[in-house]
């Protein structure tokens, strides 16, 4: 084992200034929201007056948040072993609130099944694709760093979880809840959650964002590699948004279904953006990286 050198004792104490102490601290400042405080009384109302369409859609969206948010939760620790054993404190110390949020969001998608009594096995809405996603792709990159802490490991494992998971996935999600409920103006608790971990995930994506761009300004050939693994995860992500609209022209809730594909295929171009700025910047550039560059809510 390697000797220890111990940081905040020594003349370079913490890094102040740097993208993910300034991440930890606003994730202390705003991330501390208690799901067991959101009131979810106007729901159970709001959920008997819904259509039979209208309550497996969004059971639909929300079991699939719901599998999500447990995978992510159990998925996340061999990132924050693999930046540990790098020394990298003041990531590994924003990774302690990434996880704590993650936690948070499992809870939050239970109390609201259970606030409207829907406690049955809902796994019938994870298809092949979601759960080639979710119960194979993320656990077993994710896994891999558990032996190997490549730079070529962590970006893909980065690529899948924060990126595609994180960056594609959740917030096409949340686009579909706002584009239903609160079109309709109904269940309000759900929604105020939504809007919580959409903060949340915007610092969760925003830390992957500069983790990638780290390491494709350290190791140039890993923006290859992102691409690579961005194009061969972009159709599962078209196949879902397919397998949800199922040939309907007009949603349960009244809207255009393309919409949501529209806003997937926007996600998938925004990511690859922001990734492709870290060619030819300095590493200082990087840690100094703002919020708005980043999309940090």
């Amino acid at each position: 084992m390697d000797k220890r050198t111990i940081l905040t004792t020594s003349t370079r104490g913490l890094l102040e200034d740097s993208f993910p102490y300034r991440l930890y601290q606003k994730a202390k400042r705003v991330g501390t929201w208690n799901p067991a405080d959101i009131d979810f009384s106007q729901d159970q109302k709001d959920w008997q007056t819904m259509t039979a369409e209208q309550k497996e859609d969004i059971l639909k969206l929300i079991s699939m948040f719901q599998a999500g948010e447990e995978a992510v939760t159990l998925d996340l620790l061999p990132l924050m072993m693999a930046i540990a054993k790098e020394g990298r404190l003041e990531e590994e110390m924003f990774l302690t609130t990434f996880l704590f949020e993650e936690a948070k969001h499992t809870e939050f998608f239970r109390l609201v099944l259970n606030a409207i009594g829907e406690t049955g096995d809902l796994s019938r809405f994870h298809s092949d694709t979601y759960k080639k996603i979710f119960y194979e792709i993320l656990p077993e990159t994710m896994a891999r760093l558990v032996s190997d802490q490549s730079p070529e490991a962590v970006a893909e494992a980065s690529v899948v979880y924060n990126m595609f998971v994180e960056g594609v996935m959740a917030e096409t999600g949340y686009f579909s809840f706002y584009n239903s409920l609160e079109t309709a103006g109904i269940m309000p608790g759900l929604l105020e959650g939504i809007g919580n971990l959409k903060r949340d995930e915007s610092r969760h994506i925003g830390y992957g964002t500069f983790l990638l761009q780290r390491l494709i300004c350290e190791h140039p050939h890993i923006y290859d590699l992102v691409t690579a693994k961005m194009g061969e995860l972009a159709p599962m992500a078209i196949q879902i948004n397919q397998e949800g609209i199922e040939g309907r022209e007009v949603s349960s809730f009244g809207g255009d279904p393309d919409e949501v594909m529209n806003f997937t295929m926007k996600q998938l171009a925004v990511r690859m953006e922001v990734l492709g700025r870290a060619k030819g910047k300095k590493i200082e550039e990087i840690y100094k990286v703002s919020d708005s560059e980043i999309g940090i809510l």
